[in-house]
């Protein structure tokens, strides 16, 4: 799993069969630290997640082993949205 921050949204109107009636959002990846890294990805969105919020979500194999995205093909997939998250005993995000 990792840590990102939506940014933005894709609107594809033609897309696999497969793929239809699914919101596909751009992710912003976070390091622990909460500071954005120069990575994005575009992933499906399993959970109603929006812009501005911080998420976790996977790549690669593990993105199509949610129930929304299994058997379809699925390279990144947002599975939670965060709440709050600490370092070191050190609060780094606490969702508003």
């Amino acid at each position: 799993m990792l840590l990102g921050e939506v940014i933005g949204t894709v609107v594809a109107t033609r897309k696999e069969a497969t793929m239809e009636g699914f919101k596909f959002l751009v992710v912003k990846g976070l390091g622990v630290d909460g500071k954005r890294s120069s990575s994005s990805v575009v992933a499906v969105d399993a959970v109603g997640a929006g812009v501005g919020e911080v998420v976790l979500y996977a790549t690669g194999s593990a993105a199509r082993q949610t129930v929304a995205t299994k058997d379809r093909p699925c390279d990144a997939v947002i599975m939670a949205i965060v709440d709050t998250w600490e370092v070191d005993g050190k609060e780094v995000y606490t969702k508003i």
